[in-house]
């Protein structure tokens, strides 16, 4: 049994190749059932965000999962395997689950710790169970990369600091305000970076927005998406007056608001604290600005050095979340290692068994005045000496597990105890229990038919 993940993300593949694989959510299901009824497929689960397609699949041999997969994917979305093969990364076991922790934690996306990826993989998850296409492996897995990744961004700081200019604004902000319930925005302009910075703001409470621009139309459009105000620029200064916050972006030449302006409004405003952001290029709001009391200006320079710092104490965060992806993989390699061994101690205990319930029926054939409690006490110990018997095979076995060459050594154990017949002719109850029996047979070694 071995996991494999196949996918392209941003870093692989261009937007025009990310586009052509992104899984519409009505076809989800339907993609899931087709993926778990390949070739070689045991389980499935499928990722797909904004920014990646990733497949997770537990698989009974490597080289045809690949091939299965790789082949799926070109079906369902029509592209020859030539136009996205060298924009696909494939992980194996180890690998894989370390990637799928890393992405549950944030590591792998493109605003470092960010956590929206912990919801869409625990939406992926949730629809796989509800399909039917996880069993044993991907049950313990997922839930292990969904608890690891909360873990880091409890007991790190990998979310605490903004990594993008908007983000860093709010943040600015709120150092200035402490909260933004009961504050107005002014966006001067109606530029990208204004907007979405407006939009920040918004979200994170800000009572109002006034758009201010040289053409009402587009102010009025912009303030509309917020349930805003528009001002034409003869009406900046009532804007002023108004504002909390200040966001600027005209693209104007000159500056737009000068220190004296600001002076004379400060008075007016009774100097209440004005917070300005000048996201321009060249500036729109004088630097000299800054010198007055009250006033907190902050340029594109000053937004992304914050934005620098900040990435660096990220990275910083991520090397202790590093750590504990590396502890949770050797968690669940041991966990994978004692489900290998469970069908062999299963058939070694009921063989023995067997034998002791045997034995039993020849002690009371031959000894048939033995009283009801003789027949139980003897029962009873000869079941201990049976558990005596298994302990220390037990141990080692799931020593040999973890081990480079565990499959010759559980072959070698199936083969000392004479367990082929058990392990062999396991009964299958139907669909419903294949991929369970199908799963032990992988996990000690043996091989399979696949399914077509």
């Amino acid at each position: 049994m071995h996991i494999l993940s196949i996918g392209l993300n941003y870093r692989t593949a261009p937007v025009e190749i990310r586009e052509r694989f992104a899984f519409l959510e009505e076809d989800k299901r339907a993609a899931l059932l087709t993926l778990n009824g390949t070739k070689s497929v045991l389980e499935a689960v499928i990722l797909g965000t904004c920014n990646r397609t990733e497949v997770y699949a537990v698989v009974d041999q490597l080289h045809t999962g690949r091939h299965f997969i790789k082949a799926f994917l070109a079906q369902w979305f029509n592209v020859p395997r030539e136009e996205f093969i060298d924009h696909i990364y494939i992980k194996e076991n180890d690998d894989a689950v370390r990637h799928l922790f890393r992405v549950a934690c944030g590591l792998d996306s493109m605003v470092l710790g960010e956590t929206q990826i912990l919801g869409q993989i625990k939406d992926a998850f949730q629809l796989a169970q509800t399909v039917g296409t996880t069993g044993t492996v991907f049950n313990t897995l997922f839930k292990q990369a969904i608890t690891v990744a909360k873990r880091a961004h409890s007991e790190t700081e990998i979310n605490k600091n903004a990594v993008s200019t908007s983000y860093a604004a709010i943040e600015l902000g709120k150092q200035v305000f402490g909260y933004f319930n009961d504050k107005i925005v002014l966006v001067l302009g109606a530029g990208k970076m204004s907007e979405l910075t407006a939009k920040h703001l918004h979200a994170n409470g800000a009572a109002h927005v006034i758009v201010a621009n040289r053409t009402y139309e587009r102010a009025a459009a912009l303030a509309e998406k917020f349930h805003g105000t528009a001002y034409t620029m003869e009406q900046l200064n009532d804007g002023l007056i108004q504002a909390d916050i200040v966001i600027s972006s005209t693209g104007a030449e000159g500056y737009v608001v000068t220190k004296q302006g600001i002076a004379s409004i400060m008075r007016k405003r009774r100097n209440r604290p004005l917070f300005m952001i000048d996201i321009a290029v060249p500036r729109d709001l004088d630097p000299a600005i800054n010198e007055l009391e009250g006033v907190y200006l902050y340029d594109i320079d000053d937004l992304e050095g914050i934005v620098e710092a900040n990435l660096k104490e990220r990275a910083q965060e991520a090397e202790k979340i590093g750590i504990m992806i590396g502890e949770e993989l050797v968690a669940f390699k041991s966990w994978l290692n004692t489900l290998g061994v469970a069908p062999l101690i299963t058939a070694l205990r009921e063989k023995l068994l067997t034998h002791q319930q045997e034995a039993m029926r020849n002690i009371e054939n031959k000894c048939p005045d033995l009283t009801e409690k003789e027949i139980r006490m003897i029962n009873k110990q000869t079941r201990s000496l049976i558990n005596q018997v298994m302990h220390d095979p037990i141990v080692r076995l799931k020593e040999l597990s973890g081990q480079p060459d565990s499959e010759q050594a559980l072959n070698m154990f199936i083969k000392l105890f004479a367990l082929e017949d058990r392990i062999e002719n396991e009964p299958e109850q139907g669909e419903e229990d294949y991929i369970s029996v199908r799963h032990r047979r992988v996990l000690i070694g043996q091989e399979l038919p696949v399914r077509s």
